[in-house]
C-alpha cells in the first residue's frame, strides 16, 4: 500500500485564454513551477480559494496504478464518520460521464470504513485519475471568493477585475503571513479588498480625495477592515515588503514620463519588491528607478492589454 508520509498536494487548474500568461506567472510565484498542464503536484500547501485559477486541491493519502488496487488501499484506512466522496475531473483528459463518475464515487465510499454523510459532510474526499495513476485524498474546492467582490458599492470600468486583482496579490505576496504590503495608488480599492480578504497586512492610499469614501465603503461592504489615507505616492514614508502599483489609475489625468519615473523612484525608496500593472511600456523607467524586472506577464481586458511586472 502506498501511503504518502510527506504531504503532497494535487491541484487542478482552469483559465481563460486571455489569462494564460497571468495564470502561468501566478503558478511560478506560488509553486516555483512553470507548466502548461492543468494539473500540478507539489509539497506546497495553498488554499485553493486564494487563486482564481485553482479549481480543487487533493491532499494525497494514497495512490495506485489501477483503480482496483487503489480500492484495496482505501479499505485499509482508518474509519472516519461523516465523509463524502467526489470524483475530480482531470482537465487534461476526456471528461468522465455522470453515470461512470457516480459509480466510482459509490465504490470508493463502500470501501471506506465509517459512515458516509451526503448532505452535511464533515470531511470531503476526492479521487482522480491523473498522470497514469489513481489518486485518493482529502478534497478542498475553490470557493471563488473574488466573485462575491464583483458586487461592490463603487467601481470603475477601467479598474482591474477582481480575478486579475486576486492573482496580482498572490504574485506580490506568495506568503500571506508576516508580509507588510502597500497599494499607494489604490483607486477604488480592488486590490485592497482581495488582499484583506486573504488576511494580508496591507494599507492603501491615493492622491484623489474624491474616491476615498468609496474605497472605505467597498472594504466595509465585505466585512473587512483596512487603513486608507489621502497621500501622493511621492509622500509615502516608512518601509514595506512589497507594493502593488496600478499605473493606469491616471488614465483620466495623463502623467508625463518624468512624473512616472518619479513615482517609480519613490516606490524604490519605500518597498523592497514592487508589482507594477501598466498599459504602457515602462521598462526603461523601471530600470532608471533602480529595479530589476525578475518576471512578467500580460493579461487582456477588452481592448486593453495590461503588463504585470515583478520588480525587485
Amino acid at each position: 500500500m502506498i501511503i504518502i508520509e510527506t504531504k503532497n498536494y494535487l491541484y487542478t487548474y482552469s483559465w481563460e485564454p486571455n489569462e494564460a500568461s497571468l495564470c502561468a506567472l501566478e503558478r511560478r510565484i506560488l509553486f516555483g513551477e512553470d507548466s502548461e498542464s492543468s494539473i500540478l503536484e507539489s509539497s506546497i500547501e495553498i488554499d485553493p480559494s486564494r487563486s482564481p485559477f485553482i479549481r480543487e486541491r487533493l491532499e494525497i493519502i494514497c495512490e495506485a496504478g489501477e483503480f482496483v488496487e487503489l480500492l484495496n488501499h482505501i479499505h485499509q484506512l482508518e474509519a472516519v464518520d461523516g465523509f463524502k466522496v467526489v470524483f475530480v475531473q482531470n482537465p487534461d483528459a476526456e471528461k468522465v460521464g455522470f453515470k461512470k463518475l457516480r459509480k466510482i464515487e459509490k465504490e470508493v465510499g463502500l470501501h471506506l470504513k465509517g459512515e458516509a454523510e451526503l448532505v452535511e459532510p464533515h470531511i470531503w474526499y476526492g479521487i482522480i485519475q491523473a498522470h497514469d495513476r489513481w489518486v485518493f485524498g482529502k478534497y478542498v474546492r475553490n470557493e471563488a471568493v473574488w466573485l462575491h467582490h464583483v458586487k461592490k458599492p463603487h467601481s470603475y470600468s477601467t479598474a482591474l477585475s477582481t480575478r486579475v486583482a486576486r492573482a496580482v496579490v498572490n504574485i506580490a505576496a506568495p506568503e500571506t503571513s508576516g508580509v507588510k504590503m502597500i497599494d499607494p495608488c489604490c483607486g477604488i480599492g480592488t486590490v485592497l479588498v482581495e488582499a484583506l480578504s486573504m488576511g494580508i497586512d496591507i494599507v492603501g492610499s491615493d492622491r484623489n480625495p474624491l474616491i476615498l469614501d468609496g474605497v472605505r465603503e467597498n472594504i466595509a461592504h465585505f466585512g473587512l477592515e483596512g487603513d486608507v489615507s489621502l497621500r501622493d505616492i511621492n509622500d509615502i514614508t516608512g518601509s514595506y515588503d512589497v507594493a502593488v502599483i496600478d499605473l493606469p489609475y491616471n488614465l483620466c489625468s495623463v502623467i508625463s514620463d518624468d512624473e512616472q519615473l518619479e513615482m517609480l523612484r519613490s516606490a524604490r525608496r519605500f518597498a523592497d519588491k514592487v508589482v507594477i500593472v501598466t498599459l504602457e511600456d515602462v521598462d526603461a523607467n523601471v530600470t532608471k528607478a533602480g529595479f530589476d524586472i525578475i518576471d512578467r506577464c500580460e493579461v487582456s481586458k477588452g481592448r486593453f492589454v495590461r503588463q504585470i511586472l515583478v520588480c525587485a
